[in-house]
Protein backbone atom coordinates (compact mmCIF):
# COMPACT_ATOMS: atom_id res chain seq x y z
CA UNK A 1 0.00 0.00 0.00
CA UNK A 2 1.55 3.31 -1.12
CA UNK A 3 1.36 6.39 1.09
CA UNK A 4 0.44 9.64 -0.69
CA UNK A 5 3.08 12.33 -0.94
CA UNK A 6 2.70 15.50 1.14
CA UNK A 7 2.16 17.37 -2.13
CA UNK A 8 -0.76 15.08 -3.07
CA UNK A 9 -2.36 15.59 0.35
CA UNK A 10 -1.90 19.35 0.15
CA UNK A 11 -3.45 19.44 -3.34
CA UNK A 12 -6.38 17.36 -2.14
CA UNK A 13 -7.05 19.87 0.62
CA UNK A 14 -7.25 22.86 -1.70
CA UNK A 15 -10.67 24.50 -1.08
CA UNK A 16 -13.61 23.14 -3.04
CA UNK A 17 -15.30 25.91 -5.02
CA UNK A 18 -18.48 26.29 -7.00
CA UNK A 19 -16.49 27.17 -10.13
CA UNK A 20 -14.60 23.86 -9.96
CA UNK A 21 -17.90 21.97 -9.90
CA UNK A 22 -20.13 24.15 -12.08
CA UNK A 23 -20.00 21.68 -14.96
CA UNK A 24 -22.26 19.40 -12.92
CA UNK A 25 -25.21 21.80 -12.89
CA UNK A 26 -27.78 22.79 -15.48
CA UNK A 27 -30.23 21.43 -18.06
CA UNK A 28 -29.19 18.01 -19.28
CA UNK A 29 -26.40 17.80 -16.70
CA UNK A 30 -26.04 15.75 -13.55
CA UNK A 31 -27.47 18.13 -10.93
CA UNK A 32 -30.50 20.41 -10.94
CA UNK A 33 -28.96 22.68 -8.29
CA UNK A 34 -25.69 22.79 -6.38
CA UNK A 35 -24.74 24.93 -3.40
CA UNK A 36 -21.06 24.84 -2.41
CA UNK A 37 -20.27 26.20 1.03
CA UNK A 38 -16.91 26.96 2.58
CA UNK A 39 -18.13 25.48 5.88
CA UNK A 40 -21.29 24.01 7.32
CA UNK A 41 -22.04 22.42 10.68
CA UNK A 42 -23.97 19.66 8.86
CA UNK A 43 -24.88 19.57 5.18
CA UNK A 44 -27.78 17.25 5.97
CA UNK A 45 -29.24 19.65 8.53
CA UNK A 46 -28.71 22.64 6.25
CA UNK A 47 -30.30 20.94 3.24
CA UNK A 48 -33.22 19.58 5.26
CA UNK A 49 -33.94 23.07 6.59
CA UNK A 50 -33.61 24.68 3.14
CA UNK A 51 -35.83 22.11 1.43
CA UNK A 52 -38.48 22.39 4.11
CA UNK A 53 -38.50 26.21 3.88
CA UNK A 54 -38.51 26.39 0.06
CA UNK A 55 -39.40 23.00 -1.43
CA UNK A 56 -39.81 24.37 -4.96
CA UNK A 57 -36.32 25.88 -4.87
CA UNK A 58 -34.76 22.45 -4.41
CA UNK A 59 -35.80 20.15 -7.27
CA UNK A 60 -35.03 16.47 -7.59
CA UNK A 61 -31.30 15.79 -7.58
CA UNK A 62 -30.09 18.97 -5.96
CA UNK A 63 -26.98 18.94 -3.79
CA UNK A 64 -25.10 20.81 -1.10
CA UNK A 65 -21.36 20.31 -0.66
CA UNK A 66 -19.27 21.77 2.16
CA UNK A 67 -15.53 22.21 1.88
CA UNK A 68 -15.44 21.72 5.66
CA UNK A 69 -18.17 20.16 7.77
CA UNK A 70 -17.76 21.17 11.40
CA UNK A 71 -20.49 19.17 13.15
CA UNK A 72 -21.42 16.25 10.94
CA UNK A 73 -24.07 13.79 12.01
CA UNK A 74 -24.16 10.04 11.64
CA UNK A 75 -26.90 7.53 12.27
CA UNK A 76 -28.34 7.42 15.82
CA UNK A 77 -27.07 10.95 16.45
CA UNK A 78 -23.38 10.08 16.31
CA UNK A 79 -20.96 12.95 15.72
CA UNK A 80 -18.60 12.95 12.74
CA UNK A 81 -15.76 15.43 12.34
CA UNK A 82 -12.78 15.78 10.00
CA UNK A 83 -9.83 18.16 9.61
CA UNK A 84 -10.23 21.10 7.24
CA UNK A 85 -10.33 19.91 3.63
CA UNK A 86 -9.67 16.26 4.47
CA UNK A 87 -13.04 14.82 3.44
CA UNK A 88 -15.75 15.08 0.81
CA UNK A 89 -18.97 15.98 2.60
CA UNK A 90 -22.10 16.24 0.48
CA UNK A 91 -25.85 15.94 0.81
CA UNK A 92 -28.21 15.19 -2.06
CA UNK A 93 -31.92 15.93 -2.28
CA UNK A 94 -33.92 13.25 -4.05
CA UNK A 95 -37.60 13.25 -4.95
CA UNK A 96 -37.57 9.77 -6.50
CA UNK A 97 -40.49 8.48 -8.54
CA UNK A 98 -40.76 5.25 -6.54
CA UNK A 99 -43.47 3.68 -4.38
CA UNK A 100 -43.50 4.89 -0.79
CA UNK A 101 -42.82 1.37 0.49
CA UNK A 102 -39.50 1.26 -1.40
CA UNK A 103 -38.07 4.48 0.12
CA UNK A 104 -36.24 2.36 2.70
CA UNK A 105 -33.82 1.38 -0.06
CA UNK A 106 -32.42 4.93 -0.18
CA UNK A 107 -29.27 4.35 1.94
CA UNK A 108 -28.52 1.14 0.04
CA UNK A 109 -28.89 2.91 -3.32
CA UNK A 110 -26.55 5.64 -2.06
CA UNK A 111 -24.16 2.97 -0.82
CA UNK A 112 -24.00 1.17 -4.17
CA UNK A 113 -23.20 4.45 -5.93
CA UNK A 114 -20.51 5.36 -3.40
CA UNK A 115 -18.89 1.93 -3.77
CA UNK A 116 -18.71 2.58 -7.51
CA UNK A 117 -17.06 5.98 -7.05
CA UNK A 118 -14.46 4.56 -4.66
CA UNK A 119 -13.69 1.66 -6.98
CA UNK A 120 -13.13 4.23 -9.74
CA UNK A 121 -10.51 5.73 -7.39
CA UNK A 122 -8.77 2.38 -7.08
CA UNK A 123 -10.15 1.33 -3.69
CA UNK A 124 -11.74 -2.11 -3.21
CA UNK A 125 -14.86 -0.83 -1.46
CA UNK A 126 -17.92 -2.75 -0.29
CA UNK A 127 -21.18 -1.92 1.43
CA UNK A 128 -21.63 -2.73 5.11
CA UNK A 129 -25.36 -2.90 5.63
CA UNK A 130 -27.13 -0.57 6.01
CA UNK A 131 -25.14 2.64 5.60
CA UNK A 132 -21.35 2.28 5.74
CA UNK A 133 -18.82 1.74 2.97
CA UNK A 134 -15.85 -0.36 4.04
CA UNK A 135 -12.63 -1.88 2.79
CA UNK A 136 -10.98 -5.07 4.07
CA UNK A 137 -7.61 -3.57 4.91
CA UNK A 138 -6.84 -3.95 8.60
CA UNK A 139 -3.68 -5.72 9.75
CA UNK A 140 -5.43 -6.93 12.87
CA UNK A 141 -9.04 -7.57 13.82
CA UNK A 142 -10.94 -4.90 15.75
CA UNK A 143 -13.91 -5.97 17.89
CA UNK A 144 -17.13 -5.46 15.94
CA UNK A 145 -15.30 -4.75 12.68
CA UNK A 146 -12.83 -7.57 12.12
CA UNK A 147 -10.34 -6.52 9.43
CA UNK A 148 -12.87 -4.19 7.79
CA UNK A 149 -12.31 -0.45 7.94
CA UNK A 150 -14.90 2.27 7.46
CA UNK A 151 -14.15 4.93 4.87
CA UNK A 152 -17.65 6.34 4.20
CA UNK A 153 -20.80 6.99 6.19
CA UNK A 154 -24.24 7.49 4.65
CA UNK A 155 -27.18 9.15 6.41
CA UNK A 156 -30.60 9.32 4.71
CA UNK A 157 -33.38 11.42 6.21
CA UNK A 158 -36.88 12.31 5.05
CA UNK A 159 -37.70 15.97 4.53
CA UNK A 160 -40.74 16.79 6.74
CA UNK A 161 -43.79 17.36 4.57
CA UNK A 162 -46.10 20.32 5.08
CA UNK A 163 -49.09 18.53 3.54
CA UNK A 164 -50.19 15.06 2.49
CA UNK A 165 -50.06 16.00 -1.19
CA UNK A 166 -46.44 17.17 -1.09
CA UNK A 167 -44.10 14.71 -2.79
CA UNK A 168 -41.73 12.69 -0.66
CA UNK A 169 -38.19 14.02 -0.53
CA UNK A 170 -35.05 12.42 0.88
CA UNK A 171 -31.77 13.98 1.88
CA UNK A 172 -28.89 11.54 1.40
CA UNK A 173 -25.75 12.66 3.19
CA UNK A 174 -22.44 11.06 2.20
CA UNK A 175 -19.16 11.68 3.99
CA UNK A 176 -15.98 10.24 2.46
CA UNK A 177 -12.68 10.23 4.33
CA UNK A 178 -10.18 11.37 1.70
CA UNK A 179 -6.77 12.54 2.87
CA UNK A 180 -6.65 11.88 6.63
CA UNK A 181 -3.49 10.37 8.01
CA UNK A 182 -3.83 7.56 10.58
CA UNK A 183 -3.40 10.09 13.40
CA UNK A 184 -6.25 12.23 12.02
CA UNK A 185 -8.80 9.40 11.96
CA UNK A 186 -11.19 9.45 14.93
CA UNK A 187 -11.54 5.72 15.69
CA UNK A 188 -9.40 2.59 15.12
CA UNK A 189 -11.83 1.11 12.60
CA UNK A 190 -11.74 4.18 10.32
CA UNK A 191 -9.71 4.58 7.14
CA UNK A 192 -9.29 7.20 4.43
CA UNK A 193 -8.56 7.00 0.74
CA UNK A 194 -5.03 8.10 1.61
CA UNK A 195 -4.44 5.30 4.13
CA UNK A 196 -5.94 2.83 1.63
CA UNK A 197 -3.56 3.80 -1.18
CA UNK A 198 -6.17 5.33 -3.50
CA UNK A 199 -5.09 6.12 -7.03
CA UNK A 200 -6.13 9.75 -6.54
CA UNK A 201 -7.14 12.10 -3.73
CA UNK A 202 -8.60 14.84 -5.94
CA UNK A 203 -11.88 15.83 -4.26
CA UNK A 204 -13.23 17.52 -7.39
CA UNK A 205 -12.82 14.36 -9.47
CA UNK A 206 -14.21 12.28 -6.62
CA UNK A 207 -17.28 14.53 -6.35
CA UNK A 208 -17.92 14.30 -10.09
CA UNK A 209 -17.58 10.51 -10.03
CA UNK A 210 -19.89 10.24 -7.02
CA UNK A 211 -22.56 12.39 -8.64
CA UNK A 212 -22.45 10.33 -11.84
CA UNK A 213 -22.79 7.06 -9.96
CA UNK A 214 -25.60 8.45 -7.82
CA UNK A 215 -27.47 9.64 -10.89
CA UNK A 216 -27.23 6.19 -12.47
CA UNK A 217 -28.21 4.41 -9.25
CA UNK A 218 -31.28 6.59 -8.65
CA UNK A 219 -32.36 6.23 -12.29
CA UNK A 220 -32.08 2.44 -11.93
CA UNK A 221 -34.13 2.59 -8.72
CA UNK A 222 -36.86 4.64 -10.41
CA UNK A 223 -37.05 2.32 -13.44
CA UNK A 224 -36.85 -0.93 -11.48
CA UNK A 225 -40.36 -2.23 -10.86
CA UNK A 226 -40.33 -4.62 -7.87
CA UNK A 227 -36.60 -3.78 -7.51
CA UNK A 228 -34.87 -6.90 -8.89
CA UNK A 229 -31.96 -4.88 -10.34
CA UNK A 230 -31.53 -2.76 -7.24
CA UNK A 231 -31.69 -5.86 -5.03
CA UNK A 232 -29.06 -7.62 -7.15
CA UNK A 233 -26.82 -4.54 -7.31
CA UNK A 234 -26.83 -4.11 -3.54
CA UNK A 235 -26.24 -7.78 -2.83
CA UNK A 236 -23.35 -7.85 -5.31
CA UNK A 237 -21.38 -5.30 -3.25
CA UNK A 238 -22.68 -6.12 0.24
CA UNK A 239 -19.77 -7.39 2.33
CA UNK A 240 -22.12 -8.20 5.23
CA UNK A 241 -23.50 -11.27 3.43
CA UNK A 242 -21.79 -14.34 4.87
CA UNK A 243 -20.67 -12.59 8.04
CA UNK A 244 -21.32 -14.04 11.48
CA UNK A 245 -22.82 -11.03 13.24
CA UNK A 246 -24.61 -9.60 16.19
CA UNK A 247 -27.14 -6.93 15.18
CA UNK A 248 -28.05 -4.46 17.91
CA UNK A 249 -31.65 -3.42 17.24
CA UNK A 250 -32.98 0.07 18.08
CA UNK A 251 -35.09 -1.27 20.97
CA UNK A 252 -32.14 -2.90 22.70
CA UNK A 253 -32.60 -6.48 21.44
CA UNK A 254 -29.61 -8.22 19.85
CA UNK A 255 -29.93 -10.70 16.96
CA UNK A 256 -27.04 -13.13 16.49
CA UNK A 257 -26.45 -15.35 13.47
CA UNK A 258 -25.12 -15.48 9.92
CA UNK A 259 -26.19 -12.98 7.25
CA UNK A 260 -27.65 -14.88 4.30
CA UNK A 261 -28.77 -12.01 2.08
CA UNK A 262 -31.28 -9.21 1.73
CA UNK A 263 -35.05 -9.44 1.79
CA UNK A 264 -37.16 -7.78 -0.96
CA UNK A 265 -37.69 -4.90 1.48
CA UNK A 266 -33.95 -4.34 1.83
CA UNK A 267 -33.94 -5.86 5.30
CA UNK A 268 -30.97 -7.95 6.38
CA UNK A 269 -31.69 -11.67 6.53
CA UNK A 270 -29.99 -13.31 9.50
CA UNK A 271 -30.05 -17.07 10.09
CA UNK A 272 -30.24 -17.53 13.86
CA UNK A 273 -30.43 -20.63 16.06
CA UNK A 274 -34.20 -20.10 16.15
CA UNK A 275 -34.79 -19.51 12.45
CA UNK A 276 -34.38 -16.66 9.98
CA UNK A 277 -34.93 -13.07 11.09
CA UNK A 278 -35.38 -10.04 8.88
CA UNK A 279 -33.76 -6.96 10.40
CA UNK A 280 -34.92 -3.57 9.11
CA UNK A 281 -32.58 -1.40 11.18
CA UNK A 282 -29.67 -1.91 13.54
CA UNK A 283 -25.93 -1.78 14.11
CA UNK A 284 -24.10 -4.80 12.69
CA UNK A 285 -21.12 -6.11 14.63
CA UNK A 286 -18.79 -8.66 13.06
CA UNK A 287 -18.21 -11.75 15.22
CA UNK A 288 -15.26 -13.09 13.24
CA UNK A 289 -12.23 -11.55 11.57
Amino acid sequence: MTSPTPAAVAASREPLTASALDGLVGPGRQLARLDVRAASPSTNTALLDAARAEPEAWPHFSAMIADHQTAGRGRAGRAWATPQGAALTASFLWKPDVPVDSLGWAPLVAGVATVGALRDAGVGAYLKWPNDVVVEAGVKAIPGWGRWRKVVGVLCEMVPRSGVDEEAAIVAGIGINVSQSPSELPVPHAASLATLGAARLDRVSLAKSLVAHLRDAVAMWEADEDLPRVHAAVESVCASIGWDVTVDLPGGEAVTGRVTGLAPSGALRVATRHGEREVMAGDVRVRRA
